[in-house]
């Protein structure tokens, strides 16, 4: 088996970055290469088909990554994915599949079968392609976690894996983390780490070598490549922490994307961002809401929490104001769901059993229920929901869907905006992506080292 583990010295350090472009890189050069990322902490997931051809669900990250790799996305590259439910309590989705809940009360014990379904997963990939690139999560220094750890120096353990760790320089103390990273390990794990990436470096590359050598003579380890910032790279995250990252500006008409506290599946709004004629932000006042165009709903974890979290803030009044004066609302999953006559919990699926009113600009009533609904949908867009809506799903200038992505299909999001806006759209969403991933690539090939990380991949670290 043969695999290489991008670690990093802070949670969006840039391994989701890394391990896309090695995985694009690796697949240029004929190898059959497969992304993995053992546990994933994200409200921002994706549909894929599982084993028995049902609708199953993996962190986004992986599925792009898989679409780096030239591969099939499937449910073995993301075994595990925590949804946050609350600051201590997760929702687990094992191997596609809801899987009950994980409090931090559990940790590590109500995590090793976690671990063992993971590592399996992973011995699956490993044994179908040349190559997994594996993802960790957060810091493998993080010493206090490590007993249970199965992500970063725990799975590395597991298969053997050399292990590449990656600090972002952007955020200052760069040189001093990689450093710290390997002086808080133990010998046996110590021993499979294998060099450092930089990552976002902007300026003069002869200012930083002095730190580079001393940073090769202090930890024997080497540096593998510098990544530059660059002004165009842009993948689908696994959280809300680069939302502003995500918006267009210039555009002469006003689309605000209501920043819900637990927004889910943010990427929906991607592909407006890609639009010159749109100027997308996102706002959480009344006052952000005012001047819009077009006010997006996304989707949310919480829908009764968020709902409340609304009219807490007189945003209920703002996007009720805003349809009656008929202009356009987009509402999508969670976000369709706050918009109806009322939101029925009689399970507790998503917290205290009972009903609560919506803001009633659709005529649709939503009922939880345990069950979750997996569906794919052609040529673009999926389902991933507890709530069941009956009901209108549109009525005037507010239109409301269940569909996560569809926005993605250029057709689809071309009558949209005609029929909403009057705007012709002037982009397409899947060549972009497709560009953005080619020039993580070519990013990856100019800078980094890419055969001496094939061979570590392949050789292990000796």
């Amino acid at each position: 088996m043969s695999g290489l583990l991008v670690a990093g010295t802070a949670s969006d350090a840039g391994k989701s970055v890394v391990t896309t472009g090695l995985c694009r890189a690796f697949a240029r050069r004929g190898v059959r290469v497969a992304p993995y990322k053992a546990q994933n902490m994200s409200n921002n997931s994706m549909v894929v088909t599982g084993p028995d051809g049902e609708g199953a669900e993996i962190g986004r990250a992986q599925w792009v990554q898989a679409l780096a790799a030239r591969v099939e996305p499937e449910v073995a590259m993301n075994p595990v994915l925590l949804k946050p439910g609350s600051d201590r309590r997760s929702h687990v989705v094992l191997m596609g599949r809801p899987g009950g809940e994980l409090s931090s009360s559990d940790w590590p014990a109500g995590r090793r079968h976690l671990a063992a379904t993971a590592h399996a997963a992973y011995d699956d990939l490993a044994a179908r392609h040349d190559v997994v690139v594996a993802e960790g999560a957060g810091s493998p220094a993080e010493v206090n976690l490590r007993r249970g750890d199965y992500v970063n120096l725990g799975l590395a353990r597991h298969a053997d894996l050399p292990v590449v760790v990656v600090g972002d320089i952007d955020r200052g103390g760069v040189l001093a983390a990689f450093v710290g990273t390997l002086v808080l390990l133990d010998d046996a794990d110590a021993r499979l780490l294998a060099g450092w990436v930089v990552n976002k470096f902007r300026g003069d590359l002869d200012l930083l070598r002095p730190g580079l050598v001393e940073l090769v003579a202090r930890t024997g380890r080497p540096v593998h490549g510098v990544l530059p910032w660059h002004p165009d790279l842009w993948l689908d995250s696994e959280d809300a922490l680069d939302l502003e990252g995500r918006r267009s500006t210039g555009g002469t008409h006003r689309v605000a994307v209501v920043r819900l506290p637990r927004i889910s599946n943010l990427t929906d709004v991607d592909a407006l961002g890609l639009e010159p004629d749109l100027d997308v932000v996102f706002a959480s006042t009344p006052r952000a809401l005012a001047d819009a165009d077009l006010l997006v709903l996304p989707g949310t974890r919480a829908t009764v929490a968020d709902l409340a979290w609304l009219r807490e803030r007189g945003l209920d009044r703002a996007v009720v104001a805003h349809a009656e004066a008929g202009r356009p609302v987009l509402a999508i999953c969670g976000g369709c769901q706050l918009l109806g006559r009322e939101v029925a919990d009689p399970d507790g699926v998503e917290g205290p059993p009972g009903t609560v009113a919506g803001l009633g600009l659709l005529d649709l009533v939503t009922t939880f229920t345990p069950e979750k609904v997996l569906r794919r949908h052609e040529p673009a867009g999926y389902e991933i929901h507890h709530g069941r809506v009956a009901g209108e799903l549109e009525r005037g200038p507010v239109t409301g869907t269940m569909v996560h992505g569809a926005l993605e299909d250029d057709a689809h999001r071309a009558a949209y905006l005609r029929r909403a806006l009057g705007v012709t759209s002037r982009a397409s969403f899947p060549a972009a992506r497709e560009r953005r991933l080619d020039l993580l690539g070519d990013l990856v090939e100019e800078h980094l080292d890419v055969d001496a990380l094939l061979r570590l991949a392949r050789e292990g670290v000796g």
